[in-house]
């Protein structure tokens, strides 16, 4: 039975994503090309499980090649106690440390996860980016997010704070799914709607590069044969634009 309603609300929330984001999943694939065409470096970001979009992003099968994850040390899912990533991400000044860390600069193009968008880290690193002239580009849940309060020192969001806002469509908490006989909620959404926003972008984006005449920067899986040399062909075409090998 739950699993059932589980899927239905998923399946409703994808239809939604279709309906109410496609403009916006489009003029993000847009910043991608435009950004790729001309050289410069896309990057992808978020804390704890908000950060499997950019693991998603990555080095994958049908995915874009020139995606570079921001994978910093206290703010991945392989912490050790995981409980550091709580307090971490909600200190402002570390996300300015990550970005500047970071090879990106000017024209550069950055996407931000953060389902609540209220914490510290990917705030300060919206408004880093933003002093650099890096575009901005954030995955949210606007329901969620508008409900909370910022604990940013600037009292900001980070949909406030980014050029462009995809919203993940998805509920206050996250959490979707009542149990009987459990007062709080079970199975969270967003990782379903984040991954799905990331690979419709690639496939707007890969359209977008056809009409312009340009073999779209897309991974073959490396275990189907061929796959090793398309791949290796993709990579050094985009080597200035690659970061994570």
């Amino acid at each position: 039975m739950y699993t059932q309603k589980y899927i239905q609300i998923l399946i409703g929330l994808l239809n939604r994503l279709e309906a109410e984001q496609s403009e916006n999943i489009k003029a993000a694939a847009k910043l991608v090309v435009e950004t790729a065409i001309r050289g410069g470096k896309i990057f992808i970001f978020g804390c704890t499980h908000a950060g499997i979009l950019a693991q998603e992003a990555f080095y994958r099968t049908g995915g874009l090649a020139i995606i570079n994850p921001i994978l910093p040390p206290g703010l991945t899912c392989d912490v050790e106690p995981i409980t550091l990533t709580t307090a971490l991400e909600r200190q402002s000044a570390y996300g300015r440390i990550v970005l500047n860390s970071t090879d990106i600069g000017a024209g550069d193009l950055l996407f931000i996860h953060s389902v609540s968008g209220r914490n510290g880290v990917t705030v300060e690193m919206a408004i880093a980016a933003k002093e650099k002239q890096i575009n901005t580009v954030c995955i949210t849940n606007l329901e969620y997010s508008s409900a909370s309060d910022s604990r940013h020192e600037s009292g900001k969001l980070l949909y406030e704070v980014c050029d462009l806002v995809i919203d993940n469509c998805g509920c206050f908490g996250d959490s979707a799914l009542d149990i009987e006989g459990f007062a709080g909620k079970v199975s969270p959404t967003s990782t379903v709607t984040g991954a799905a926003i990331i690979n419709a972008i690639c496939a707007e984006a890969a359209a977008l590069f056809i009409e312009r005449g340009v073999k779209p920067p897309i991974f073959m899986s490396a275990n189907i044969d061929g796959g090793d040399a398309y791949n290796a062909e993709i990579m050094e075409k985009y080597k200035e634009q690659i970061k994570y090998c």
